[in-house]
Parts: structure tokens; sequence; C-alpha cells
């Protein structure tokens, strides 16, 4: 393990639902079913890791709503369908669940479900798995600007860190499935000096025994932070 790589934060862009739909000639609703099956199997598996401690998942962003808004109404319904069928596995595997973003947007029925899950799991240990939920990393930015000025706060680094959505360490290693390269408007702030890879693989495909691979990938590279 090259100097510095100790993976303690993981961020994942899970991206391909709909083209993986598509490929088995199936509804791109179909592809989000099967891609909530494999955030349980990944989140098993960060739990279960040595050093992994926050693995952060960007499952809706604030430019999903332009989409159908059939395909929406879907994505909401399986959020919530899936926050309370996986609370036995939050439970069994000791993750702590949070989000990121503004959800005010969002039914009363599903925040309902999101605090209740939150404050259920909120004393589990091994991982906590973090949804980036209605979220831009534009938006999250500006909301934490405002948050400093509100507070009458000089805006520096460290203010401006303090006050965005996400109170963790910054990302070791972000992973985006299904061949897209480019971030997205994701966790732009805290993927400064993250290691990037970019897998072909669509994510209902995504296995852990890929992402193992990837993580022994990531040790082996060197992070220089800025330094030589």
């Amino acid at each position: 393990m090259a100097k510095n790589n100790i993976l303690k934060h993981l961020a994942i862009i899970m991206d391909g639902n709909g083209r993986w739909a598509k490929n088995q000639g199936k509804k791109r609703t179909e592809g989000h079913k099967v891609g909530a099956e494999v955030v349980r199997e990944i989140t098993t598996y960060c739990a279960n890791h040595e050093t992994i401690e926050t693995l952060t998942l960007y499952a809706f962003s604030t430019e999903n709503w332009k989409r159908p808004k059939a395909e929406v109404s879907f994505l909401m319904k399986l959020l919530d369908n899936y926050l309370r069928k996986e609370l036995d596995v939050y439970m069994r595997e000791d993750v702590r669940f949070e989000t990121v973003g503004d959800i005010s947007a969002f039914s009363d029925k599903l925040k309902k479900t999101i605090s209740e899950t939150k404050e259920v799991t909120k004393n589990n240990k091994k991982l906590t798995q973090v949804l980036a939920l209605n979220y831009g990393s534009r938006d999250e930015i500006v909301r934490a600007a405002n948050r400093v000025i509100k507070n009458n706060e000089k805006l520096t680094e460290e203010s401006l860190s303090a006050a965005l959505d996400s109170p963790y360490t910054d990302i070791d290693l972000m992973i985006r499935t299904s061949g897209e390269q480019r971030l997205s408007n994701f966790l732009l702030w805290q993927l400064s000096y993250s290691e990037l890879y970019f897998t072909d693989t669509l994510w209902p495909d995504f296995k852990s025994d890929e992402l193992e691979s990837i993580i022994d990938e990531f040790y082996g590279r060197e992070r220089k932070f800025g330094g030589i």
C-alpha cells in the first residue's frame, strides 16, 4: 500500500441503470430496482471493510427533476421502500444512515421515512452510508456560504467546509460507473484531492469483487496532495 493510501471515505456515482434496462429490453424502472439491490451489496461490503468509514452514494441529483414525471415519481417511491426494507440490513451490519442535499422538496411521507431511518440508526458504528439526495455541489456550496454569512463569520476554507451539508472527511476515492468520465456536480469541494476511477460497468452489473479490484488499484497509486 502506497503512503497516504488508506481508504476511509469512498464515494460512488451510480450511473447506468437506464442503459442496463435498455440493453435487457426492459423498462428503465427495472434498472433502478436492480440498482437498489446493488446498493445493498456494496454497502454490506464497505461495512465489513477494515478501513472504510464512510460511503457516499449519488442517488438523486438536483438535475434529476428534469426526467419524466413518472420516472421521478417511481424513484421517490423506490427510495421510500428501499429505506423501509433496508432498516434490518442497517441494523444487522451496524450501518448509520445519513443524507446530504436539500430534501425539503420531497414529500412529507418520504421526509418522515428519512428522518426515522436516521434516528433508528444513529448509534451504529461500523459504517456511515450517506445518500446524496436532491444534491448538487454548486447548490451545496452556495447554501454553505449563506450559512457562514448569516452567522457573521469570516468566509474561509475552514468556515465554508464546516458549513457544508457533509461533516464527513474528504473523499479518498471516487468511482463512477457506466463509462461516463465527468463529475456531474457531485461533491466538488470534497473531491479536491480525491483519486478518481471510471469503469465501463453499468451500475446494476457492479459487484463487490470489482470494487475490491478497484480498491487494490487505489492502494498502488501515489497521492501527493500538491506536493512532490
